[in-house]
């Protein structure tokens, strides 16, 4: 499991659905559907209609990959800061029962109030 006290994904910007399409749905449950993909650098982050999965590729080849999976129905507080002037990020701050902060950083370009929407869609069932 990613350490998530030590590692913040930052920059993520939004790609297309099939970047990570083939590394993650192997391991979805029935129906479930991929909404949205972000990526760093190699690490990703997708939102499900039933989950968040962050995605760490380690080492040198990216042979070894860490698939962590938030699940919505943990998320207990949700926080989101939009970019400024001066800070051009995003920030998305999750509290999860058992895990504590999870903090993804955006790039300016994406859409925090969607990210909000898909959450609150999800986490307020």
């Amino acid at each position: 499991m990613i350490n998530f006290t030590n590692a913040i994904f930052v920059k993520l910007r939004q790609v297309t659905n099939e970047n990570f399409a083939e590394l993650i749905t192997p391991m979805f449950a029935a129906d479930e559907k991929i909404l949205s993909s972000f990526q760093a650098i190699r690490d990703g982050l997708v939102f499900t209609d039933k989950r968040i999965i962050a995605i760490n590729i380690e080492g040198l080849t990216g042979k070894k990959i860490d698939f962590t999976s938030l699940p919505y129905g943990n998320i207990q507080v949700f926080s989101v800061t939009t970019a400024g002037t001066l800070d051009m990020d995003s920030e998305l701050e999750l509290y999860f029962t058992g895990l504590g902060v999870v903090k993804f950083e955006f790039e300016s370009r994406v859409s925090v109030y969607e990210i909000c929407r898909v959450i609150s869609e999800y986490v307020l069932k």
